[in-house]
């Protein structure tokens, strides 16, 4: 049997990698390769936050808020290398609401512009088209799921791409029971509960379906 055979009998429904490996970001020309395969596969992929490469600040814990910057930079990275755009059949799932991604995203956008026309590159990604390929993210409302989070999440993303999650176990119970609770009150249509709490997860992943 073949090392690719036995790959397609595993029967995973996605995998997971973290935002960076030791300081190198996805969206590497090191992870072209994965993502080639991932991307002729058409795979789901949920991006995790690890710790950022850099000193922790004494006494704040890297997942109260290095995580979320984590994250943005794995998005950032993944659309400015053309990573996105080149393997369109990957689905990308940001975890935690996408970190900071939402919030900044035209900031982030006008930013990366600019970052390109002063170093010169040809040609430059203008700032609608990174705008429309982090757009082309999934979100999970990991910890997110709250009054002042979720108007921007919505105003921003896909509402296809955005999907329930709960951080658990790594979260505490108290904490992914928090704002679970949060998005249970929060006001959604039935159309646009029924889609994050099980419908854009089951067109991810047709298993959860049957």
């Amino acid at each position: 049997m073949t090392r690719r055979s036995h790959a397609n009998e595993l029967g995973a429904d996605g995998i997971v990698l973290l935002a960076n490996q030791s300081g190198t970001y996805l969206g590497d020309a090191a992870f072209e390769p994965l993502m080639a395969e991932l991307g002729r596969r058409g795979a789901t992929v949920f991006i995790h936050p690890a710790e950022l490469p850099g000193p922790l600040v004494p006494g704040i814990p890297p997942y109260a808020a290095d995580f979320l910057l984590d994250t943005t930079r794995a998005a950032m990275n993944l659309v400015l290398s053309g990573t996105t755009t080149r393997h369109p059949g990957i689905r990308f799932i940001l975890s935690h609401g996408g970190g900071f991604l939402p919030y900044a995203a035209h900031r982030i956008a006008l930013a990366l512009q600019a970052h390109q026309q002063v170093g010169g590159v040809q040609p430059v990604m203008p700032h609608e088209t990174i705008l429309a390929e982090l757009r082309r993210f999934y979100f999970d409302t990991a910890l997110s799921a709250n009054p002042d989070t979720l108007p921007t999440l919505l105003a921003f993303a896909d509402p296809a791409r955005i999907t329930f999650g709960s951080d658990f176990p790594y979260a505490t119970p108290d904490m992914s029971a928090y704002f679970t609770r949060q998005l249970d009150a929060y006001p959604l249509d039935d159309d646009q509960r029924a889609a994050i709490d099980r419908g854009n997860a089951e067109a991810l992943f047709p298993r959860l379906a049957r």
